[in-house]
């Protein structure tokens, strides 16, 4: 079984040749992207083809697939031959959705502001208003949603009007960091291929319903497993059952209480979700025809995450 790991993984894969670890990937759909690198954006548009090959042919090391080719379309220079900025279409607007303390929440800002996302947090939604993350929401002038109405919560939006809210604030992708409620198939269809979660294991294992937070660990530590990490997956009408789009591999050592596999996974969360929210509002996110969602690892690289 091939993982797709945003890196990570690599390292920790001894004693496979560097040809093996390139997971090379096939032709999937790619619509009209704009790239940003640092203080340059360039215009490009995917070319893709025909999938080939078997299903074996595309698992990690396979070198017999045809790669996604790019490239530039009617890109501006100035006089010294340097690609111009097009500003023409904006930053990227993010709603996250948590439930607790809101760590990858709060990563995910920080690295807005530092332009390391060319995106920003313009809501957050939460069924708990008085949770951490919405303090920290208020404080840095983000604007909090209740979600959903219930009877402890009488002031949550509906469903319909959710969507309705998210789309007056032009939101064009809605990020799960730590919300433990369902998402109900009216926002998944509304928002269809534009809602990531990120869960703290290597999925398919030690997912779905009831698995969340350190249950997740001391299940982990329990069955024997070496390996543990956070997946970012879509969202669809089920807990965890969205396509992978990456994943980070950890190991899980001798001794680790449920709380030292936690931290280690932590960690790799804030990394990861940033590299691929980066990604996704840069336009690397392709489609392989079988439905995998794949990253391109940079438009300077014919490489995939």
């Amino acid at each position: 079984m091939a993982f797709l790991a945003l890196g990570g993984i690599n390292s920790h894969l001894k004693g496979v040749t560097p040809s093996q670890k390139a997971f090379s990937l096939q032709n999937g759909s790619c619509t009209s992207a704009v790239i940003y690198s640092r203080s340059n954006r360039v215009n490009l548009k995917c070319i893709w083809g025909a999938l080939t090959g078997s299903s074996q042919s595309r698992m990690l090391g396979a070198t017999t697939l045809n790669r996604i080719s790019c490239k530039s379309e009617s890109i501006p220079k100035d006089q010294s031959g340097v690609l111009e900025k097009d500003d023409t279409q904006g930053r990227k607007k993010l709603a996250v959705f948590v439930s607790g303390a809101g760590s990858n929440f709060r990563a995910l800002h920080q690295a807005a502001l530092n332009d390391l996302i060319y995106g920003d947090i313009t809501v957050l939604v939460t069924d708990k208003p008085s949770c951490r993350a919405s303090d920290y929401a208020r404080e840095n002038n983000i604007p909090v949603i209740i979600f959903p109405k219930s009877m402890t919560e009488p002031s949550g939006l509906s469903s319909a009007d959710l969507v309705t809210t998210l789309r007056n604030f032009e939101i064009n992708f809605l990020l799960l960091a730590g919300y433990l409620k369902l998402i109900p198939e009216e926002l998944v269809q509304a928002f269809s291929r534009s809602i990531l979660n990120i869960h703290p294991s290597l999925l398919p294992a030690f997912g779905g319903k009831g698995y969340y937070g350190m249950k997740v660990h001391k299940a982990v530590i329990a069955s024997g497993a070496r390996f543990s990490g956070p997946t970012i997956h879509f969202v669809d009408e089920k807990y965890d059952t969205g396509k992978i789009l990456a994943q980070r591999v950890v190991p899980v050592l001798a001794n680790d209480t449920s709380e030292d596999l936690a931290a280690r996974v932590l960690k790799e969360e804030h990394s990861l979700y940033v590299e691929v929210v980066a990604a996704i509002c840069e336009g690397r996110l392709c489609w392989r025809k079988d439905g995998v969602p794949l990253i391109r690892k940079s438009w300077d690289e014919e490489e995939y995450y």
